[in-house]
């Protein structure tokens, strides 16, 4: 499966970047929103996994851009440091999948994008 990983903390974005790989999947990553849709808009990507809070463009924009313009249905899971009802509420209504706060552990990402994955293959 082909994941593009959009988050502008470096740490946080390699240890995704790289736990997703050791899973066996492809990844492509932004660090920030304007590339993460350049990027959306030049790769078949199966699955997106964005923060909330990015430069240039948000994540909730990012949502908004691919729930509209993939041309088919691409889960989009995600993640944010605020647990705040509203936020939480606003990612649901504008098509989100799933959603992470953070800290997470890298192995609760690998379970919610095996379970994406699996429906993918379907």
């Amino acid at each position: 499966m082909k994941i593009l990983i959009a988050e502008d903390e470096p740490i946080m974005l390699k240890t995704m970047e790289l736990k997703l790989k050791r899973d066996g999947h492809e990844v492509i990553t932004a660090n920030n929103g304007r590339d993460a849709i350049q990027l959306f808009t030049d790769n078949h990507v199966d699955l997106v996994i964005t923060d909330i809070m990015m430069p240039y463009t948000s994540g909730l924009e990012i949502l908004g851009f691919v729930k509209k313009n993939a041309g088919r249905k691409i889960p989009v899971i995600v993640l944010s440091a605020m647990g705040q009802e509203n936020v939480v509420v606003e990612a649901f209504s504008l098509g989100a999948d799933d959603y992470i706060t953070k800290p997470f552990s890298p192995n609760e990402l690998s379970l919610r994008v095996m379970r994406f994955a699996a429906m993918v293959a379907a």
